[in-house]
């Protein structure tokens, strides 16, 4: 039976990237998949781009710092609810994947009749979805840990987070594309590699402990660095690099390769010994994924704290080092780095426990779910 499937969510990529993998399996088992989402998120760009059908729906933040905003949005949400009603009313399943672009969709198919799965991202799950678990047929879960924070009467599956299809390439093609990897950012063959990166937006406080890390491992001829800034950081980087104290003046036997955005983040995976990154749940699933060995720091702002709930899940399975934020130095870095790629039993150890917290089958295991709903 081909099902039609609502799939809600966007704002910022760690919504909108598993959305679109889920979308892409259910295509392929022949089901009707539409978008929704804000006309202002990165969905209104990417999702077309898929060739997915995308409608916008109204859907705004709650600003607590924001009295004017805060007396306001109740009129605001029954209004989005109100206009999300005739779109998800032919669905046979809606689904939410988390934040708040996904509240007026889903509490409009609840009103509406239609069946809702949501899908938490996250270890310690957002305030939209623990809202929104009561409506919900099915919670599908990234992290087991997070089961604790719904009702006990909630429908729980742990599905993994859906990857996107050219990340999962990466363990099967991984030597074809570290070559391109090499051509494409100018790397060395026989040197180790080490990712660095903050996510799509990037992390300052990342980028100058890595320009920092930099000058404190300038002596090893068999490292380099492919730092992704963020496109707003480069040019400070540069900067930096400029600097007497830099790299760039000659005298070092590192490379430091800078990019400010990555296109193909397989290409920058399937090169890569080891990676720095933030815990973001996309990342984390990526590189579980990729069976990478990671060092993580977690976004020290995020919601609860989830990055370093997000972080520490991935650290008991043994596929991830810990450094929070605030711990985070030119210094510490570069002793982390070098202590973990000096290490080869201990780099091959972090694989494994990241291969097996991974889950690369996850996209299926939630249309599984989506398909089972919607029947």
């Amino acid at each position: 039976m081909t099902a039609r499937v609502a799939i809600v969510g966007g704002g910022t990529a760690g919504h909108v990237y598993p959305g679109l993998a889920l979308a892409g399996t259910l295509r392929e088992r022949g089901h009707d998949v539409t978008f929704l989402g804000t006309e202002t998120g990165l969905e209104a760009k990417l999702v077309p781009a898929a060739g997915f059908p995308f409608r916008v729906i109204r859907a705004r933040p709650f600003v607590r710092q924001r009295a004017r905003a805060m007396l306001r949005a109740p009129f605001v949400a029954m209004a989005a609810v109100r206009e999300s009603r005739p779109l998800v009313r032919r669905a046979d399943v809606v689904v939410g994947m988390g934040g708040y672009v996904s509240v007026p969709a889903a509490v409009a198919a609840w009103r509406e009749g239609v069946p809702l799965v949501l899908h938490e991202q996250n270890a310690i799950p957002g305030l939209a979805n623990r809202a929104l678990s009561r409506m919900a047929r099915t919670v599908a879960l990234s992290f087991g840990d997070a089961a604790r924070f719904f009702p006990l009467r909630a429908r729980i599956e742990v599905t993994g987070n859906p990857v996107r299809n050219e990340v999962l390439r990466v363990p099967i093609d991984r030597e074809a594309l570290a070559k391109e990897a090499r051509q494409e950012f100018d790397l060395e063959e026989p040197r180790r590699t080490v990712l660095i990166f903050g996510g799509s937006l990037g992390a300052l406080h990342i980028d100058r402990a890595a320009v920092g890390a930099s000058r404190v491992l300038r002596h090893r001829s068999d490292l380099q660095l492919l730092l992704i800034t963020g496109p707003t950081h480069l040019e400070a980087v540069e900067r930096a690099m400029a600097q007497p104290e830099g790299l760039a003046g000659g005298g070092s036997n590192l490379l430091l390769r800078r990019v400010g955005y990555a296109d193909r983040m397989d290409l920058a995976y399937a090169c890569a010994d080891l990676v720095v990154a933030r815990a973001g749940a996309t990342t984390v699933a990526e590189l579980t994924a990729c069976g990478l060995p990671s060092v993580l720091v977690p976004y020290p702002y995020a919601t609860r704290d989830h990055q370093a709930a997000n972080a520490r899940a991935v650290q008991r399975a043994g596929g991830a080092t810990v450094l929070l934020d605030d711990q985070l130095s030119a210094e510490s870095l570069a002793e982390r780095i070098s202590t973990l790629i000096d290490d080869e039993e201990r780099l091959e150890s972090m694989a494994d426990g990241a291969r097996a917290f991974g889950r690369p089958d996850a996209s299926d295991r939630l249309a599984d779910v989506v398909t089972g709903v919607a029947a």
